[in-house]
């Protein structure tokens, strides 16, 4: 049991750098901050079975999905965060390194390319939108940041 909470701790750890990886690019680069309504309400139509849409802005609206998409943000990262610890188990966190992290990080890249993104309707890998090269890289340096927060929250708690 100990291993899952190490597991949900880091993953905790890692989406909240993560969050403030976004503020600060909004902050220095005016880059837009994360919109997770169109999230939320991607998660409210999977109780339905609808896994991909056209366009996620005009599938039925669901009152809380601003909530529901944070929540969901948090919760896939806590997944990734217990999936870690379950796969590099104790001895890891007793000397946490970063390259287990930055695979699992990288490898999560692949969640939001080929499901989320398509599920919301802007392509594999972002392929619709104009700035579809930047989008990509953008999700690559999150996820980077991301395994950062993994392995930074593993240090913390060794």
């Amino acid at each position: 049991m100990d291993l899952l909470v190490k597991g949900v701790v880091i993953g905790i750890g890692a989406t909240v750098l993560m969050d403030i990886w976004a503020v600060l690019l909004w902050k220095a680069f005016g880059q837009a901050r994360p919109n997770w309504a169109p999230v939320g309400r991607w998660f409210w139509h999977l109780k339905n079975g609808t896994v991909f849409h056209d366009d996620i802005g005009k599938a039925e609206p669901y009152a809380n999905e601003l909530a529901l998409g944070w929540i969901g943000h948090y919760a896939v990262g806590i997944l990734y965060g217990v999936i870690l610890a379950l796969i590099v188990g104790s001895a890891w966190f007793a000397a946490p390194t970063f390259l287990p992290a930055w695979i699992l990080g990288i490898v999560t890249v692949g969640a939001g390319w080929f499901l989320l993104q398509p599920g919301l309707g802007i392509g594999f890998a972002a392929s619709k939108l104009p700035n579809a090269n930047t989008v990509r890289v953008l999700n690559l340096v999150s996820h980077t940041v991301f395994a950062l927060g993994l392995y930074g929250t593993a240090l913390l708690i060794r």
